[in-house]
């Protein structure tokens, strides 16, 4: 359909289906107005006369494996109903016209796919090596396309949003140009590229891989260029608890040598032995050499590398515990893995600024309100940002309450594990 068919069926309610799938039901009506709004915005942005679609690249949330991902290690990850979603249409140009809502309109040419130095960080990065990867994968020649798009992914909060603008984008190319050839786990591999070549980030395959697939994603990563995937097909919606993110309020800025000594410390330990990464060590080998290491690597390494074996193990048993259905043993692995990301992977607060401990505060206040049930850990990198918990449905206003008191109003998100990834919502 056009664009004006398409808001006539939105404005009708003849969406709510498509829409309903991907949002609560308490959401569908603001779904449904924030639906109407974007493809309004791209007709008065761009004037479409050819078929238009909507398009949505969910965030995703990290439910075990806490910086394993590196190291080859095993992740569970999930996609969330916070999303991108954009109304596209093919433009008829050998140019990617985008304006994303709140920021300025890029453009990118199709006639020059090459890396730009000058555009390292920025969206056209991602536009431009996801539709350089995409026409090498394919050999298909891709056509422009004008879209407009809205975000609710949080910023700064771990939920991914370069992932969900890489899965949104692949999938506009996906559905005008390619005929839906391309699937689930190949446009993931294609968003990855585009951050690692193209945007200069040397991001693993979790994220993209998280916001593609759609509902839980466990991923080994052994092999990182054929990661191994599967789906343990739990449905969240009946395990009785919220899923909460939480902003603490502490910023991600000057971060980047804590990051990055995490990576370095785990990889002195797997030198030690001639390796290049903790999963080419055996965990018994490692364990005997701890004198050894103690001297070589010092105890943090050696504390990060125990996190490393312990958290690769448990998130195995998070997504064995959702196949069978055993969410308060799923619960009790996502405590484990909070309790070994502060005390041995030690990510929580950085040594450069000790007066900035916004994430061991928020585990603190969570678990008062917590009172034993539920679970809580921190959320993505660390250091600073936010905190996940898991938190019983009969809990949710006044641990929200409690935990915006002192975080702040409207700190504390309250979100669905959605089983759709990355997808066409209506075409």
């Amino acid at each position: 359909m056009n664009s004006t068919e398409l808001l006539q069926a939105l404005e009708r309610g003849q969406c709510d289906g498509a829409l309903s799938e991907l949002y609560t039901p308490a959401a569908l009506e603001p779904a449904r107005a924030r639906a109407i709004h974007t493809v309004q915005a791209l007709r008065d942005t761009y004037a479409p006369a050819g078929p238009a679609a909507l398009f949505s690249g969910p965030g995703r949330t990290e439910l075990g494996g806490n910086h394993t991902d590196h190291q080859r290690g095993h992740v569970l990850c999930a996609s969330v109903d916070m999303d991108m979603l954009a109304c596209a249409a093919p433009n008829g140009l050998n140019r990617i016209r985008i304006h994303s809502e709140g920021y300025s309109p890029l453009e990118v040419e199709l006639t020059d796919l090459s890396p730009k130095p000058e555009e390292v960080n920025t969206s056209a990065a991602l536009v431009r090596g996801v539709a350089a990867k995409l026409r090498e994968e394919t050999g298909s020649p891709l056509g422009g396309f004008d879209a407009y798009a809205v975000s609710s992914v949080l910023s700064g909060s771990g939920l991914s949003s370069s992932a969900a603008y890489e899965i949104l984008i692949g999938n506009i190319f996906n559905h005008f140009f390619l005929d839906g050839k391309m699937d689930a786990t190949a446009l993931a591999k294609t968003g990855q590229y585009a951050e690692n070549v193209y945007f200069g980030k040397p991001c693993g395959l979790m994220d993209q891989m998280g916001s593609s697939i759609g509902g839980a994603v466990a991923i080994d990563f052994a092999e990182p260029a054929a990661p191994v995937m599967r789906q343990p097909g739990y449905d969240f919606a009946r395990s009785g608890h919220a899923l909460c993110i939480l902003d603490t309020g502490s910023s991600h800025g000057d971060l980047t040598d804590d990051y990055a000594a995490i990576t370095q410390e785990m990889g002195q330990v797997a030198a030690h032995f001639g390796k290049t990464v903790l999963r080419e060590v055996p965990e018994a080998d490692f364990r005997a050499a701890l004198p050894a290491l103690r001297k070589a690597c010092g105890d943090r390494a050696v504390l990060r590398a125990l996190h490393f074996y312990d958290d690769d193990r448990r998130a195995v048993q998070e997504a064995e515990a959702l196949e069978r259905g055993d969410f308060p043993a799923f619960l009790a692995l996502l405590n484990a893995s909070g309790l070994s990301s502060s005390l041995h992977l030690q990510n929580t607060w950085s040594t450069a600024d000790p007066r900035q401990q916004a994430i061991p505060l928020a585990l603190a206040l969570a678990q008062e309100l917590l009172e034993g049930t539920g679970a809580v850990r921190v959320h993505g990198g660390g250091f600073a940002g936010t905190i996940q918990a898991f938190v019983p449905q009969e809990r949710l206003e006044s641990f929200r309450t409690g935990m915006e008191a002192v975080l702040g109003s409207g700190r504390c998100h309250v979100l669905r594990i959605r089983p759709q990834g990355g997808c066409v919502v209506v075409a």
